[in-house]
């Protein structure tokens, strides 16, 4: 496939809160888009707490190709209890489950959260387990599942197409499986809901200078953008504290941002 018909990668900031939605931005969702075979392809990484929303801006949320969940905490996985009554009471009709890639006992979480009690499968989505080192094609995009450093079980994914690299860390500190995922990304999305001097524990999140030193040393990073701030953050502090490691731009997200990679 020549350049100038290689589906480009766009990546769109639906929500980049820490934890849980801020004052101006829902809890974790990324919009990953490219055109292929005729069409857009379209799925979500992660679809946290208030994210269903403002995805409307973008797209019906019922055509996405799929929803791609790093970890079950709330912030990154909620809305799809909102999906599901957009998939099975729409007056258009129902037009086929929507594709979910998530960690172990995603159906059963989700069935929790909606019906209120264990166990229930819902075929408004097709569920599909991730697990440490498993690739999967969705439309033009490859993606690759590491399992990161979390208190739950919890994934970064590479995502691949045309040979453009996004890379998003899902929430964890500093581990080897990161640094490999980030490997010649052009584009780190990581986790920065800790700030050095402040937030002490480890194995849980990274600060602006531990994205830095992931990215330093996974080599050939081209753009690094710290995401997943809690409100409570100082994203010029994050900033700072990133730039004082990262000889390069170090960028913050922004609900409402566009990427064309």
């Amino acid at each position: 496939m020549s350049a100038e018909t290689s589906p480009r990668m766009r990546v769109t900031i639906v929500g980049c809160s820490g934890s849980f939605p801020g004052p101006q931005s829902p809890a974790s969702c990324y919009l990953v888009q490219a055109e292929h075979e005729g069409r857009t392809w379209s799925m979500v990484l992660d679809l946290g707490s208030g994210a269903l929303g403002p995805l409307q801006r973008y797209l019906d949320p019922t055509t996405l190709d799929a929803v791609v969940l790093s970890h079950l905490h709330a912030d990154h996985f909620l809305d799809l209890c909102g999906l599901y009554v957009m998939q099975r009471y729409h007056p258009r009709g129902f037009r086929g489950p929507v594709p979910v890639w998530g960690p172990a006992g995603t159906p059963q979480r989700v069935g929790l959260a909606y019906y209120g009690h264990d166990g229930t499968e819902v075929s408004e989505f097709s569920f599909t387990r991730v697990v440490d080192r498993a690739t999967f094609r969705i439309g033009p995009f490859s993606v690759t599942a590491r399992q990161v450093n979390h208190p739950v079980e919890a994934y970064g994914y590479r995502v691949e197409c045309a040979g453009q690299v996004l890379v998003f860390s899902g929430d964890t500190d500093m581990c080897d499986a990161l640094i490999e995922l980030a490997a010649d990304a052009d584009l780190l999305l990581a986790d920065t809901a800790f700030v050095d001097g402040r937030d002490d524990e480890r194995n849980i999140h990274m600060t602006g200078s531990r994205v830095a030193q992931v990215a330093l040393a996974a080599g050939g990073v081209k753009r690094i953008m710290l995401t997943h701030l809690p409100s409570w953050n100082d994203p010029e502090v994050c900033r700072a504290q990133a730039a004082a490691v990262w000889p390069g731009q170090v960028e913050v997200a922004a609900p409402g941002l566009v990427i064309d990679l």
